[in-house]
This record gives C-alpha cells, structure tokens and sequence, in this order.
C-alpha cells in the first residue's frame, strides 16, 4: 500500500508545514509616488531583525509621518536620512538636488545611475515595488544604456535589460557575511529553516523504506528505475525529474 509522501503531507497543511507569517513584520516595497510627487525624503527610526529573512529590516518615517519599512544597504545607521526620487536629479529644487544624489541608499531611477555603479532592490516594472537582488549582502552592476533600457549584471553573472525608469536603491544589501558563520549544530539549522516554512533535514527517497517513497527500498540505495517521471503523474509517485525532456550532462 505504501503512505503518503512528505510532499502530500506538506500539502495537507499540518501545523510543521505552514509558514509562521505572524511573525513576519511585512513586504518591503518602494512607496508609489502620487501624480505631482516627484522626490520623498524618509529617515531611518529603528534597525529590527525579521526572521525568515536573512538581511536586516529598517522601519523608516517619511517626510509626511508616514511609517514603513526599507531594505537598507550595508553601513547605515539610525536617524541617517535619504530620498527616494522619480525625477531628473537636475530637474530638482536646489535643497532636494543635494539630498538625491546617487549615494549609499538613495532610490534612483536606473536611467539616472551611472555605469558601474552597484545597486540593489531592483523593480522589474515600474512601481513594482522592487524585485531583484534583495538578499543579504547581494548587489548588481548597471553595465550598459540603451535608450530607456538599462542592462544590469547580476550576482549570478546574468545580465537583464530593464526599463530604466524602474527604482533602484545604490549600495549593497546589508547583512552581508551572514554564511559565514557556521550554524554550529543541528538545532540551530532547524529552527533557521522553520522560519522560512522548510523542514529539515531532508533524507533521499534511496534511503527510506519502499513504503515511505517510491525510490525507497531494496539492498543498495539505488531507485531501481527511471527517475524520470510523467508531468500527469499522481502525487504520491511524483518524484524525481518531473517532466525532464534531457537528463545528465549534455556535451
């Protein structure tokens, strides 16, 4: 007969698979600008730690009172004030102009940021909120204009051209060197993952019984079959290389 694969399991929504979203203190995205807004300036009030995440969170206060939370890059400080801006920075009343100038932590539209410039919190549309290179100690490279296009280079030496007019905070994400500290022992693993809705650790399907998993049992852990499964597959037997076209190594 077999059981119910951890997947499944996951799937029925037990206490242990559902993410701990009460503990989370919210989405980080760039406020939209009003239709006669064209810079808003905000300060740093408070540095908090938001589990699940790995980089640090800052709670900022707009000129307006106005409260919410920014991705800060590295070096910040609280009380440190910044702008975000849509407009041509000379286009800008003098006392604005000095405020939004591309320095660490400023949110600039990609078309205003020169080359070689490293940026972070990157919008895939405008006024998306904010979408690419977001983790702790990660930044991208504005490598190339065309037009009101922008390439970018990513962390994962990919490069993607986007609308220039999307936002884009300059600096690197804080919290960077987080890795490289060694969890230490197994519970301090597992409680950083149940943050993040992930249980751990996570046996191979070789190594189970043939009850607990299709690729379960026998006298060597080996699947004993394709690995290489139909898209229409019922759950249980879904495992493996789902839909894989090509598998292995291709010259």
């Amino acid at each position: 007969m077999g059981k119910r694969i951890l997947a499944q399991r996951k799937g029925y929504g037990h206490i242990w698979a559902r993410s701990p979203s009460h503990r989370h203190i919210g989405e980080i995205k760039y406020r939209r600008f009003k239709e006669n807004e064209t810079s808003l300036d905000f300060k740093i009030i408070d540095l908090l730690h938001s589990p699940g995440r790995g980089a640090p969170v800052a709670k900022i206060e707009y000129e307006d009172g106005i409260i919410d939370l920014y991705l800060p890059p590295e070096g910040v400080y609280v009380g440190q004030e910044f702008t975000q801006t849509r407009k041509d920075i000379d286009q800008l009343k003098t006392v604005k102009r000095k405020k939004a100038q591309i320095n660490v932590g400023n949110i600039v539209p990609l078309k205003k940021i020169p080359i070689g410039t490293l940026i972070f919190n990157i919008e895939s549309i405008p006024q998306d909120g904010g979408k690419f290179a977001r983790s702790s100690g990660v930044a991208a490279t504005v490598t190339e204009k065309s037009g009101n296009k922008v390439k970018v280079l990513f962390r994962s030496k990919k490069s993607k051209w986007i609308n220039g007019d999307c936002l884009a905070t300059i600096g690197v994400v804080a919290g960077g060197g987080r890795i490289d500290k060694p969890f230490l022992k197994a519970g301090n693993k597992y409680y950083a993952l149940r943050s993040k809705a992930k249980k751990w650790p996570v046996v191979r399907g070789v190594a189970m019984n043939a009850v607990s998993h299709p690729h379960g049992g026998g006298a060597k852990q080996s699947p004993h079959k394709s690995t290489t499964i139909s898209r229409d597959t019922p759950p249980g037997r879904k495992v493996g290389q789902i839909a894989a076209r090509r598998t292995g190594h291709s010259n």
